[in-house]
This record gives C-alpha cells, sequence and structure tokens, in this order.
C-alpha cells in the first residue's frame, strides 16, 4: 500500500506556484514503540505555510524535497504507544500526505465535537489565534475601537466577532466589496475600508472617527503603516501575520517607526499561538459559549482532496478565501 505526498520542488523566489510541489506516492510509514500511523482527515492551510518557505522562524526552514509541513486533524490507525488507542481523534504537526507516524506524546488527542472541522476553524488554530491575540496581546476595553486586516480571513474574521461581543466598536479591513459586505453584512462588524479601492488612510480615518486603540494586523506593509497613523495613544498593535510581505523578495514598510511608537506610546507586540497555550481550555469555553449565543458565526473553506493542497494555499495567499481555509483529506470517522 502506498502513501501520497506532497514535497516540495524548489523554493519560490518570487510569487508561489504549483510547480514548486511535487505529488508522489511513497511506502507506507510503519509506527515503532511509542509511535502512532496517522490518518490525516483535514490540513490546516494558512499564509504560515509560505513564510516557512523562506527560511527559518519559529520552526525550522523548509528545504527543497521536504514534505510540506502542517497542521492537521487526524485518526489514530495504529497504535505502539499506552497513550492512544485506534480510532482516537488527534491534532498534529504533520505533513502534506496521506499517512504518517508520529510520537504518541507529541500528539493532542482531541475531544468529540462535530463537525471535525470545527477543531480546525473555530475551536482550532484559527479560533484561538484570534482569542489569544486580541485578549492577551491587544487587551481591549469595551467601547474600544478596534481594526483587523485580512477581516474577511481565517483569524480576521473571529477577532472582529470577538470584538463586538467583548462590546468594542470594529472595523475591517479586506480586499474587494464583496469581501467587505460579507464583513459588514455576515460577520457583523460595525465597517470595512476596501484597500484595494486606493485612498485607504482616508477611508480608514473616517471609518474611525475617534481614531483607533487596537490593531490586530495579519498584513504587514503598507496597511500596517497607514493604520499606525491612525493610532489612539496607548494604543496597541496585534502582530499576527505579514501576508502582503510574503509572496514578494522586496518586503515593504511600515517607514514610521519608531517615531509614532514613541510619540504615542504605542506597545506593538508579536505572537504564535503556541505562547497561550495554557489558556487552551479558557478560549475554548469561551468560544463555545459565544458560538452558542449566535455571537461568532463559524466560517469554513473547505477544498477537498490532497492533490489540490498547494492550489488551496496559493489561492489562499492570493485572497480568494473566506473564512478558515483546510483540505479534508480523508472522510471523518464512521
Amino acid at each position: 500500500m502506498t502513501n501520497r505526498q506532497i514535497t516540495v520542488a524548489s523554493l519560490p523566489t518570487g510569487a508561489l506556484e504549483a510547480g514548486h510541489f511535487q505529488l508522489g506516492d511513497g511506502a507506507m510509514p510503519d509506527p515503532q514503540d511509542g509511535e502512532v500511523l496517522l490518518r490525516t482527515i483535514l490540513m490546516s492551510i494558512d499564509a504560515a505555510n509560505r513564510s516557512w518557505m523562506q527560511g527559518a522562524t519559529y520552526r525550522d526552514a523548509v528545504k527543497p524535497g521536504d514534505a510540506m509541513p502542517t497542521y492537521a486533524i487526524c485518526e489514530v490507525v495504529e497504535s505502539k504507544s499506552p497513550r492512544l488507542s485506534p480510532g482516537d481523534i488527534v491534532a498534529a504537526e504533520t505533513v502534506w500526505a496521506d499517512h504518517v507516524t508520529r510520537p504518541a506524546h507529541k500528539l493532542q488527542k482531541l475531544p468529540k465535537i462535530a463537525p471535525l472541522s470545527h477543531l480546525l476553524s473555530v475551536y482550532g488554530i484559527a479560533g484561538k489565534t484570534a482569542f489569544h491575540g486580541l485578549l492577551s496581546v491587544g487587551q481591549p476595553l469595551a467601547g474600544e475601537t478596534i481594526v483587523v486586516s485580512a477581516a474577511a480571513g481565517s483569524v480576521g474574521g473571529y477577532v472582529g466577532q470577538i470584538g463586538k461581543a467583548l462590546g468594542c466598536r470594529v472595523v475591517g479591513i479586506a480586499g474587494g466589496p464583496d469581501k467587505c459586505a460579507y464583513v459588514t453584512d455576515h460577520l457583523g462588524f460595525d465597517g470595512c475600508v476596501d484597500y484595494r479601492a486606493g485612498g485607504l488612510f482616508k477611508a480608514l480615518k473616517a471609518a474611525c472617527p475617534d481614531g483607533v486603540d487596537v490593531y490586530f494586523d495579519n498584513v504587514g506593509g503598507q496597511v500596517l503603516e497607514i493604520t499606525l497613523a491612525l493610532m489612539n495613544e496607548r494604543g496597541r498593535i496585534v502582530c499576527c501575520g505579514a501576508i502582503s510581505q510574503y509572496d514578494t523578495d522586496t518586503p515593504t514598510g511600515p517607514r514610521n517607526l519608531p517615531g509614532l511608537v514613541v510619540v504615542k506610546r504605542l506597545r506593538m507586540e508579536g505572537f504564535i499561538v503556541m505562547d497561550f497555550a495554557h489558556n487552551d481550555a479558557k478560549a475554548t469555553r469561551a468560544l463555545q459559549t459565544w458560538v452558542a449565543e449566535g455571537k461568532i458565526k463559524v466560517s469554513e473553506d473547505i477544498v477537498d482532496g490532497l492533490e489540490n493542497a498547494p492550489a488551496a494555499l496559493i489561492g489562499l495567499l492570493n485572497g480568494d478565501n473566506t473564512g478558515k481555509r483546510m483540505v479534508r483529506v480523508g472522510p471523518d470517522p464512521a
């Protein structure tokens, strides 16, 4: 029995293309003592996948020939560890493949939540990133104004809805009138500015007449530069990602640092979701409460088929998704 796997054929020097990946068949992995054989159900597709191809970050750099790393929801097929049993559902740092083996002690056994896709979206990496970044780093107070970029994306959409649940005024930044309408009409933001329409500074200033208290940044570059100019004193900038910089060899901006940070006494802090893993149970409890109360709508963008993972990532980098993007590799357990 063979095992399909997608490897990185070559590293991009500009925009990511399908030719940078290669789909191949390999031998079925065999778990050793203390390991389990996993069947991939759902793979998370994130802008971070692209950043790992640029060099070492909080994880090792992806090199040509490597299987593409990802975060996934998997089913235990075979276990050689007392920690896990066949049929268990786990979260794993894995690769773009049908099957992998992993040490059981590095896996997180997941609760029985239907649909499983929610464990990647609202109760998974997207929802927890939004929750921890906004509350622990941004520290918003009721009545403050929150701006979030990539507002129609997997994290940004939850940031805005959490902000509304906390009693804040929330303004999104998204690309195109359709996405802006989705952000306001479906997700319930107070406003949304189309960065592709031009005149972003004036439009954002009009949408935030009292300035910006918390900016949740997913894009970096010019959008970050412009938003910094509208921050209130003692404002907080939550640096979650820089998707506008991942597909270019000439990253830009912001040019107004450190001046604005000093003059306005701003706090600008980066984070990754694992920094706050000790608070994951609190995050899940709060998110489940808001979903049950109808204050958070779950948005998912599921692409079927392992072979479609490269196109799913390229499309996400081009902004063609709304909600959390993931690839369904195999069926949910019966």
